[in-house]
């Protein structure tokens, strides 16, 4: 077939970025102390320290990362992230240790951020891939990529903006459609003619499977249709099969 299928159904579902707890839990520090820092990341500045034998509650979690809120003096509030380390050295107010489950599907089902590694094969050549995707919410999310094609005759850059859709993001094994544009920079490697570089627009549609593994890994599946808009009008149109491994956070 030599036409792109230029449409797809994207489902919107409200956005989330966290677990929510369904009702607050308190905790007693009782080590030395622990630290609060202004997002969910060791990237973020530590802002406030709650010592030994104070009390916070936690609100809700993103992945290895809890919103917990202290209660300092009769008027002020603070609020802050602490990771899941620190939280562990905390008790309950009947005096039992806090424990707390790792990292699981409902993070992967809720998560914001995604960075992966693929390889596979693009119109008969090796191709390596690597991306970066941002969730808006649990059904919507978008990702840019830059690849590596490497052919007997001649080697490709491909650089995409995409759009992903998840109809069910809660399965361990959860489906995605994709569609998205970009460009490919083709560099001859045959020197005995006069070939030219070139540079064209291309548009993708695609699908594939997400995998859940354990903690903040998936497997990721995919296959992609493209047309290569190029300058005299003689379109092209490639095919493209990748898997790999991604993170999320």
């Amino acid at each position: 077939m030599r036409t792109l299928v230029v449409g797809l159904v994207f489902l919107w579902m409200s956005v989330s970025g966290v677990v929510v707890a369904d009702e607050v839990a308190e905790v007693k520090i009782v080590e030395p102390y622990i630290e609060l820092r202004t997002g969910p990341g060791s990237g973020h500045p530590v802002f406030h320290v709650v010592d030994r034998g104070e009390f916070i509650d936690v609100l809700k979690r993103k992945t290895d990362w809890f919103k917990v809120r202290y209660q300092m003096g009769a008027s002020r509030i603070i609020e802050g992230w602490v990771n899941r380390a620190q939280l562990e050295l905390t008790v309950a107010p009947g005096g039992e240790s806090t424990r707390l489950a790792k990292a699981g599907l409902d993070d992967f089902t809720n998560r914001r951020w995604e960075m992966g590694v693929l390889g596979g094969d693009f119109n008969g050549a090796p191709v390596m891939a690597v991306y970066g995707g941002f969730a808006f919410n649990k059904n919507l999310s978008a990702e840019i990529s830059a690849a590596k094609v490497v052919g007997e005759f001649s080697s490709s850059t491909l650089y995409l903006i995409s759009v992903l859709s998840q109809p069910f993001p809660e399965w361990r094994y959860s489906p995605f459609f994709t569609l998205g544009a970009g460009q490919i920079e083709t560099q001859p490697r045959v020197t005995l003619v006069q070939a030219k570089d070139t540079r064209d627009l291309v548009a993708h549609v695609g699908l594939g499977l997400k995998v859940f593994l354990s903690r903040r890994f998936i497997l990721r599946a995919e296959y992609k249709n493209y047309v290569a808009f190029s300058s005299d009008n003689n379109n092209e149109e490639f095919e493209e099969w990748k898997v790999g491994f991604s993170f999320f956070f």
